[in-house]
């Protein structure tokens, strides 16, 4: 007997629920299959939101030669196979896991990418802009596949109803309780819709506690206020970032029941860099030590070192300096704020004159009294210690003693 959730499957990319900025009218991929221009692109966002149906049926319209590439599995060999087919016509590839192709699949693919010979749809449930190569993300276009509304998923459930094979009834209860309990993925509510057409009569009606019984679970779906993803991963940073404890252990625990254990990683690790910092520099590696043994363990033993992790960052000294200094020099870069590169550090002139350089390992202290900024900004100070642990301080006032020995 063929699945619920398989017979309500879209045939076209209008049949896609909650994606019109994408599949309407005027979306872009309705556009792009009407005016037969073809763009590689990456769909990112969650599970469940329709990322490989958009792109089977997007290849279906175009009438491409489409090929599917997983990158956690697939190897080189195969992208060579499939790109051979480039010799013959222009292709389509999708990429599911795109962000975990390793770097010399990437370089294979790139000037196919760039010529156009093949055109690649790239499916993520991680943010493109931290988790995908540059390479490869500034020769796509980034579109974003929405996390579903409530009115989605209602839309699918009284679908679903005209679809089962013998007729239901549902309170509007159970209708809310399906949504919170499917985590917004449709393929999750049809299934618990179809589960409880099975434990009622014919013509009977399916009620919220039916519902709970099957899911078998916590609700686990993010509430109205947090409908979406990565609104759960910053409430962890911004809990973390405020050293609240047990608001970092609960949004934590909500993060990994949700299951995605790649991204609470890779959040952690930006964490340990962008709000610790220099307060405590070792957080960086004990993230990456973190990194490693969460993957080999896998859920839900990895969840023993991530609450060991997030303890020790929620209640860590805090520090932004490093990250604030650097972003403060590229603005400054960036509006025109800069100079000459100083003749004693200028490697052009130091090739005719190398006698101008000044070895500081040569001085005490290897500190000397030589100044590297361009002279136009001379006198800028980027880098401003704080003095919440002992090891900023050190810096600080070793700081200090450069800034006195160079005049500043």
């Amino acid at each position: 007997m063929e699945p619920l959730a398989s017979k309500m499957r879209p045939i076209q990319l209008s049949d896609v629920l909650g994606q019109d900025h994408l599949i309407s009218n005027d979306g872009v991929l309705t556009m792009m299959l009407e005016k037969k221009k073809w763009l590689s692109f990456i769909l990112y966002g969650p599970p469940g939101t329709g990322k490989t149906t958009i792109a089977k049926l997007f290849s279906e319209a175009s009438q491409l030669d489409t090929f599917f590439f997983n990158a956690s599995t697939d190897n080189k060999a195969r992208l060579k196979d499939i790109l051979d087919m480039t010799a013959y016509h222009d292709i389509l590839i999708i990429v599911d896991e795109i962000h975990r192709m390793k770097t010399d699949i990437q370089d294979y693919l790139l000037p196919f990418l760039e010529s156009g010979k093949a055109i690649m749809i790239g499916l993520t449930t991680l943010n493109p802009y931290q988790s995908i190569n540059l390479a490869i993300r500034s020769r796509c276009h980034l579109y974003e596949v929405k996390s579903l509304s409530d009115e989605d998923i209602k839309k699918a459930i009284y679908k679903g109803i005209s679809y089962l094979d013998v007729p239901v009834k549902l309170t509007d209860d159970a209708v809310e309780t399906i949504i919170r309990a499917s985590n917004h993925e449709i393929r999750s509510a049809l299934n618990l819709l179809e589960s409880a057409s099975l434990v009622v009569h014919e013509g009977k009606t399916i009620t919220s506690n039916i519902i709970r019984k099957l899911a078998g679970k916590p609700q686990l779906s993010l509430d109205d206020h947090e409908d979406h993803y990565y609104e759960m991963l910053s409430a962890l940073q911004k809990s973390i970032r405020g050293s609240d404890v047990d608001a970092s252990l609960h949004y934590l625990a909500r993060l990994i029941t949700l299951g995605d254990l790649e991204v609470i990683l890779r959040r952690l690790i930006v964490i340990a860099y962008e709000d610790i910092g220099l307060a405590n520099p070792t957080m960086g590696q004990k993230a990456v030590a973190v990194y490693q043994a969460s993957k080999m363990l896998g859920l839900p033993e990895a969840r023993i070192p991530l609450s060991t992790l997030v303890v020790d960052m929620a209640l860590s000294p805090k520090s932004n300096t490093a990250h604030v200094a650097l972003d403060e020099a590229i603005a400054d870069f960036q509006n025109g704020i800069t100079g000459d590169i100083p003749k004693h550090v200028d490697n052009k002139y130091l090739k005719v004159h190398p006698e101008v350089y000044h070895y500081p390992h040569n001085d005490p202290g290897s500190i000397n009294s030589e100044q590297y900024l361009p002279e136009k900004i001379l006198k800028k100070k980027y880098y401003k210690p704080k003095q919440e642990s002992a090891y900023e301080k050190a810096l600080s006032e070793r700081k200090k003693i450069i800034d006195k020995l160079k005049g500043y």
